[in-house]
């Protein structure tokens, strides 16, 4: 604690660092105003400015405020400065989007050494002219080093020092409902800044607060009552984060949704009315956190998140045993396949070969993903089977079989294709074509979607086909693949069709194929159980790492700067991987897989977020975890889905899913192998004409 001298603290009780300042025991005296504060204050102590109405109201220091702090030798702490004598502050304020704090003096060190980076939610800042700020704002590309430094963008002083005072041109004391990250760094931050008033470098902190936070600590033995809480946690946070559409404020979701191209806006209103899955999920969280501790949402009504929720909550049902969880499964499926949101026009048409294609979004139904529609019948057909109600059969065959009935001969599609193009191309088009895309993320699944079909059916061209691309693809393997934001979730994509390869054609080429995928990710699991991130070969990328400050956060990303960043996935590699390899271990009976997987969901049950103040957080799994921090960190280049996303179809689904067969010792092949399809399948072959 602070030795000899207290601290006078000019602002509220209910102030973060304030808060904390009294439970490490530190000498710390509560005052109204700053005025207050040091007319208090001990000869040589220190004082603490907090901006107690931030952002609204800024402080000021006056000539006559310095004068008595200098008169009793006091070391000040102000912020959220607005005017401070003789120095060029700007009236108007500056709010960050994508901006972060950068470490520029050594200040600090050596615990956090010139340009390291840490968050700054939600910052209104006055900007000043200071010629060596202890501290900057700004647009840079890195993970926890500004790669490029502070060139080539705009740079705002955040913390400086004058003689004896020290001043934030924001606020910084409310680090906790601000949510700053890492937690590490802001630590160091502050023991630093209070070493400074304290006149005392022996100070420290013995806890840093944080919410929300992970589940468990890294070394928690995680049982099968743990999972079933977090399966149970996953599923409560779709309701309570008021993800479930409900008429009642339908108008709000237009007015954000839009046209789909930027579907923000602020946290769901928590008065608002939670759905019951009749009307559609939304998508969740993007990763700009305001100075309340919010995060803006995704307001759009997408086909493959329908899929996948109702996947995540009839697993939630067979695992709690609640009714009520079903009920809403039920209520998705339907709106997704009987609702004309998705599937409307032409796609209605038996007569139509776009009959049975399921649209991209609400917004673009026009528009085709064959792995946004793999997805989304993946987890109709889990919930289905899980649901043991199978009347959506005919739309789960049927859209199987109008991707196929446009897959090549060498078993592929282009990533996304549409209604225009196939109006003025025709089917033959693709049909033909000789198009190759080793490009697991967007074809991978459809091919397990053939398998699967074939498995059911025995139509064997399903099965011919997918064996030919799944080929092609292999022979490509490493260094002609694509990769999307990273190679590993190439290969984490890559394991489901391989695993279910095996499942209906087991030979040794096809097991060397599965070994092959699996061993290389799993290079990179760690001994927490989590996966490590890694970019692939130099132009087979198509969003790699920001190539500039300027070039931060102007569209998709990577979470990492350079191999060896030590970050998880949870939107693109995780999440995924996770599922697979449950699927690879149950086909083949390979230990190493499961305890792979064992080892991934215990990481992920640990890093599930419990929040007290932020229930929308609460139970969700956020994109980014940086395993060695054990914190909620990464590079936040990514515009669309930054590392503080939440996603309830990519992300929450397939843990959740995955958590409840891990913990029933199942499969998903097991699990929906009494899925009877034969009579759609006969039907759809008759309509498409086609023949074994």
């Amino acid at each position: 604690m602070c030795q000899a001298k207290s601290i006078s603290f000019s602002g509220s009780a209910d102030n973060d660092l304030y808060r904390l300042l009294k439970s490490e025991n530190y000498d710390v005296r509560l005052f109204p105003d700053a005025s207050s504060a040091i007319k208090n204050a001990e000869k040589g102590s220190g004082v603490i400015i907090s901006a107690s109405a931030y952002p609204l109201i800024s402080v000021e220091l006056s000539d006559s405020i310095l004068k008595a702090a200098d008169a009793k030798g006091l070391r000040v702490y102000a912020e959220y400065v607005s005017h401070y004598p003789g120095v060029d502050i700007a009236d108007t304020v500056f709010i960050g989007n994508i901006e972060r704090g950068v470490v520029s003096s050594k200040f600090f060190s050596p615990e956090l050494k010139p340009m390291s980076l840490f968050g700054l939610n939600g910052c209104h800042i006055y900007p000043a002219k200071i010629e060596k700020p202890l501290l900057s704002f700004a647009r840079v590309a890195g993970f926890d080093t500004a790669t490029f430094g502070l060139t080539d963008t705009d740079v705002y002083p955040l913390l400086w020092r004058k003689g004896n005072n020290i001043i934030a041109q924001s606020c910084m004391t409310n680090f906790v409902k601000t949510r700053q990250e890492p937690l590490e760094a802001w630590k160091n931050i502050w023991t630093s800044i209070l070493r400074w008033i304290c006149r005392d470098n022996s100070l420290n902190f013995n806890n840093w607060p944080s919410d929300p936070h992970p589940a468990f600590g890294r070394y928690a033995e995680i049982t099968s009552a743990d999972r079933k809480v977090a399966i149970r946690k996953g599923a409560e946070w779709i309701e309570k984060a008021k993800l479930l559409l409900h008429p009642s404020w339908r108008d709000t979701l237009y007015h954000y949704q839009g046209d789909g191209v930027a579907p923000w806006g602020p946290s769901v209103n928590d008065k608002f009315l939670t759905g019951n899955g009749s009307c559609g999920v939304l998508e969740g969280h993007g990763s700009t956190i305001d100075s309340d501790g919010k995060q803006n949402y995704r307001y759009w009504l997408r086909a493959d998140v329908q899929g996948e929720t109702a996947f995540l909550m009839a697993s939630a049902a067979k695992s709690t045993g609640k009714k009520k969880y079903a009920d809403i499964s039920e209520n998705i499926l339907d709106y997704l396949f009987y609702s004309d949101d998705f599937i409307r026009g032409l796609k209605k048409d038996p007569g139509s070969y776009r009959y049975g294609l399921i649209g991209w979004a609400q917004t673009h139904d026009t528009a085709y993903y064959n792995d946004d529609n793999a997805r989304c019948v993946l987890g109709a057909i889990g919930a289905s089977a899980l649901m043991k109600n199978q009347r959506w059969n005919n739309f789960i065959v049927n859209n199987i079989m109008a991707n196929f009935n446009l897959t090549n001969s060498n078993g592929f599609l282009p990533p996304r294709y549409g209604d225009e193009l196939l109006d003025k191309l025709g089917r033959e088009h693709y049909v033909n074509s000789d198009i190759v895309v080793a490009h697991p993320h967007f074809s991978s699944w459809m091919w397990a979607c053939y398998l699967w079909l074939y498995d059911k059916t025995g139509y064997t061209p399903l099965l011919d086909k997918t064996k030919k691309a799944i080929a092609i693809t292999m022979d490509a393997y490493p260094d002609n693949w694509q990769w999307t934001n990273g190679i590993q979730q190439e290969r984490a994509r890559m394991i489901l069709p391989l695993a279910w390869l095996i499942r209906v054609d087991d030979t040794p080429e096809h097991r060397q194929w599965l070994d092959t995928v699996v061993s290389k990710l799993l290079e990179n699991q760690v001994e927490s159980g989590a996966i490590r991130e890694e970019l692939g070969a130099d132009g087979r990328g198509e969003f790699g790492k920001s190539k500039s400050n300027r070039d931060y956060g102007v569209r998709e990303a990577p979470l990492i700067e350079k191999n060896g960043d030590p970050v998880a996935d949870m939107l693109y590699t995780c999440n995924f991987a996770f599922f697979a390899l449950n699927e690879a271990a149950h086909a083949t009976g390979n230990q190493k897989y499961k305890d792979a997987a064992a080892g991934l969901g215990d990481f992920l049950v640990k890093i599930q977020a419990t929040s007290e103040s932020h229930p929308d957080i609460d139970g969700a799994w956020m994109r980014a975890f940086d395993y060695n921090r054990w914190d909620y960190w990464a590079s936040n280049a990514d515009a669309g889905w930054g590392a503080w996303s939440t996603l309830s179809g990519w992300i929450q689904s397939w843990i959740v899913g995955t958590l409840a067969l891990v913990d029933a010792d199942k499969s998903y092949w097991e699990t929906t192998a009494d899925m009877n399809v034969s009579p759609e399948m006969d039907n759809a072959l008759k309509r498409l004409k086609l023949k074994d």
